[in-house]
């Protein structure tokens, strides 16, 4: 007897979380070659490019901002301040508190990445309007 049940939904060509899956480790594979030459990982990169907007930043502010969680930015945050890029330390009012400050070497590599935006948007095969348009549409999601 044959199950009449519909499992079209389970196919992988059906997810919605596959190509998004399978496009952003592409994405992130073309950025490394590049952040390699500057001494950063992806999620280094995105922190940095918080801190060159603000100079200063709380865990918990860089937290809520990336969508990572503490355990995953502790570790990365002390890997940044022994390369000189980062220097953290606890808010007086609030031991609780970790503030993260660019140091001058971070500010320094700012120039050297300048150029990474425009690379990555180079080697992707879409318009400037369709990446507007999946821009809108990714951060609708993370809503």
């Amino acid at each position: 007897m044959t199950d009449m049940k519909n499992y079209d939904s389970l196919k992988l060509k059906n997810q919605l979380c596959f190509p998004l899956y399978a496009a952003s480790r592409e994405v992130l594979r073309k950025y490394t070659p590049l952040l390699r030459e500057l001494k950063l990982t992806y999620t280094q990169y995105i922190v940095m490019m918080v801190l060159w907007e603000r100079h200063e930043a709380t865990v918990s502010d860089l937290c809520k901002q990336l969508y990572l969680d503490s355990g995953t930015l502790s570790p990365l945050l002390r890997s940044m301040e022994e390369k000189g890029f980062v220097s953290r330390s606890r808010d007086k009012s609030d031991e609780r508190v970790v503030k993260i400050v660019l140091t001058e070497a971070g500010e320094a590599l700012k120039e050297r990445a300048v150029t990474v935006p425009t690379q990555i948007g180079s080697c992707l095969n879409i318009t400037a309007d369709e990446a507007k348009t999946l821009y809108s549409i990714l951060y609708k999601l993370l809503q």
